[in-house]
C-alpha cells in the first residue's frame, strides 16, 4: 500500500531533472561540431573538390581516422547540417493543423523552419554559413548530384507526412507524391535563383520561397500567354 511519504518521495523523483550527456558526449559532440564547421568553412572558402579529410582534420587537430569516426567521409559532412534543416521541415509539417490544405500546410511550414531556422542549427554552424554551402552545392557537379540523390529519400517522407495528415494510402494515391513533387520542385528554382541573385540573407531566400510558392497556382492552371504574344503563336 502506497503511505504519503513513498508517493511524495515517488513525485520528487519524477519532478527531479534528468542528468544531461555525459561529460564524453560532450566531449564527442564538441569534437563533432568543430570538425562539421571546419568542413563547411573549408569547403565554402576553398572549394569542396580541394578540400581533404586530412584538410578538415588539422583544421580541428585531430587525426583523419578521429574524422572518420564522425562522418563516412565528405559527402556526409557537407549535408549534415542539410539534413537538420531538412528533419526541422518535417517537424514543423507534422506540427500543422489538419485542417490546412496539403500545399498551404506545406507552404506553412517550409516558411516557419525559415523563421525558425536559428533554433535548428545555430547551435552547430551559423546560419549564414549554412546559407553558403547552398552556393557551393548548386555550383559542385559532385555535391549536386548527390544532392539530388539524397532528396529523393526526403521527398518520400514529405510525401508520407501528407498521406498520413489526409488519410490516404501513399502507394494508392498518387497525390501526395504530386505535390511534393510540384513543392520540391518549386523549392529547387528558389534555391537556384537564390545563387544568381545578389541577395545571399536569409530574409531573401524566405521572400524568394514565400513568392514562389504563392505562383503555384498561376503557375498550373493560368494562361501563360498575353496579348499580342498568344495571338502571334495563334
Amino acid at each position: 500500500m502506497e503511505t504519503a511519504e513513498t508517493a511524495e518521495t515517488a513525485e520528487t523523483a519524477e519532478a527531479a531533472p534528468q542528468p544531461g550527456p555525459g561529460l564524453r558526449e560532450r566531449k564527442k559532440q564538441r569534437t563533432r561540431d568543430a570538425l562539421l564547421r571546419a568542413a563547411l568553412e573549408l569547403f565554402t572558402t576553398q572549394g569542396y573538390e580541394r578540400t581533404t579529410v586530412d584538410d578538415v582534420a588539422e583544421a580541428v587537430g585531430v587525426s583523419q581516422r578521429t574524422f572518420f569516426r564522425y562522418f563516412p567521409g565528405k559527402e556526409e559532412a557537407a549535408f549534415a547540417v542539410q539534413d537538420i534543416a531538412e528533419a526541422h521541415f518535417v517537424q514543423a509539417l507534422r506540427a500543422r493543423p489538419p485542417e490546412e490544405t496539403p500545399l498551404e500546410a506545406l507552404r506553412r511550414a517550409v516558411l516557419d523552419s525559415w523563421d525558425t531556422i536559428n533554433d535548428a542549427v545555430e547551435s552547430v554552424v551559423p546560419v549564414e554559413l549554412y546559407l553558403r554551402m547552398f552556393w557551393v552545392t548548386e555550383s559542385t557537379p559532385a555535391l549536386l548530384a548527390a544532392y539530388l540523390r539524397r532528396s529523393v529519400a526526403t521527398e518520400e517522407e514529405i510525401a508520407r507526412v501528407l498521406a498520413a495528415r489526409e488519410g490516404l494510402d501513399v502507394d494508392a494515391d498518387p497525390r501526395p507524391r504530386l505535390a511534393v513533387a510540384v513543392f520540391t520542385g518549386v523549392m529547387r528554382v528558389t534555391g537556384r535563383q537564390w545563387c544568381t541573385g545578389d541577395d545571399f540573407s536569409l530574409a531573401a531566400m524566405r521572400a524568394l520561397t514565400a513568392a514562389h510558392l504563392d505562383q503555384i497556382g498561376p503557375a498550373l492552371t493560368g494562361d501563360w500567354r498575353t496579348g499580342g504574344t498568344a495571338d502571334a503563336n495563334a
